[in-house]
């Protein structure tokens, strides 16, 4: 199951009360985000949120004929979000575990990245072994696992940081909790700020936002370290499900 659930960016939708047609044309869809997660998720100096997740979800929106709301909520709440009716839904990089399958219903995947590691240029694990290799969590398993075995070696004993809930820390957990300290966090800005300030070691990440806040003078000297984590696509998922009265 880790192999199938791993490392997808998704939608996540909850139906709890399925509107007619007709209803769901005059209602306003209520969407949550991180507003942190470039470039899927910003949030400008005027307060109102962009990126491609609101793009995206401006569109289909547009498609289906509704009104449609953006609102940010810390990563670590998102899922709480939805279940307690805060959001109708949510767009965001969450890993489909088998226990979110339970109360929310994810869509399709709208975008894929590896997962990577994150460090500091001139820091001790700034040269991980597998440097750039693409490794396949859903292949050859006897050269993964060797993969694997020799990242965990070069890592033992490094704090690594992570946002609470996200497809990173999922990784960390699934493949690196042995050996190493794992530091969670609210939002992504947490974990920049104490990885760019020598508070953590590492942090884990998606490839397309590392790449976007290295662009930035704050975090130039934060590079990409070890191989990227990424599988196949993963199918659709099944019938939707209610996400109220579930926990």
């Amino acid at each position: 199951m880790i192999y199938s659930s791993l490392f997808n960016l998704v939608w996540i939708i909850a139906l709890a009360s399925s509107p007619s047609q007709s209803h769901a044309q005059s209602r306003v869809l209520t969407i949550a985000t991180e507003g942190y997660f470039r470039p899927y998720n910003l949030t400008r100096s005027d307060g109102t949120l962009d990126g491609y997740e609101v793009e995206l979800g401006q569109h289909l929106c547009q498609t289906m004929k509704v009104e449609c709301n953006f609102i940010a909520i810390p990563f670590d709440a998102i899922v709480t979000s939805l279940q307690i009716g805060k959001a109708d839904a949510v767009m965001g990089a969450l890993s489909a575990t088998e226990t979110r399958e339970k109360v929310i219903d994810f869509s399709v995947s709208y975008g894929r990245t590896p997962q990577v590691f994150a460090t500091l240029r001139d820091g001790p694990y700034s040269k991980l072994p597998h440097m750039e290799e693409n490794l396949d969590l859903s292949g050859n398993q006897h050269e993964t696992e060797q993969a694997l075995q020799d990242v965990n070696t070069a890592i033992k004993g490094a704090t690594v940081g992570v946002v609470s809930g996200s497809i990173a820390q999922s990784l960390i957990n699934a493949y690196f909790r042995e050996g190493t300290t794992i530091r969670e966090y609210k939002t992504a800005e947490q974990v920049d700020l104490d990885l760019a300030n020598g508070r953590i070691d590492m942090q884990a990440t998606a490839r397309s936002y590392l790449n976007t806040i290295q662009k930035t003078q704050a975090y130039s000297d934060v590079v990409m370290t070890g191989p990227l984590f990424q599988r196949r696509p993963a199918r659709a998922r099944g019938r939707c499900r209610s996400a109220q009265g579930r926990s």
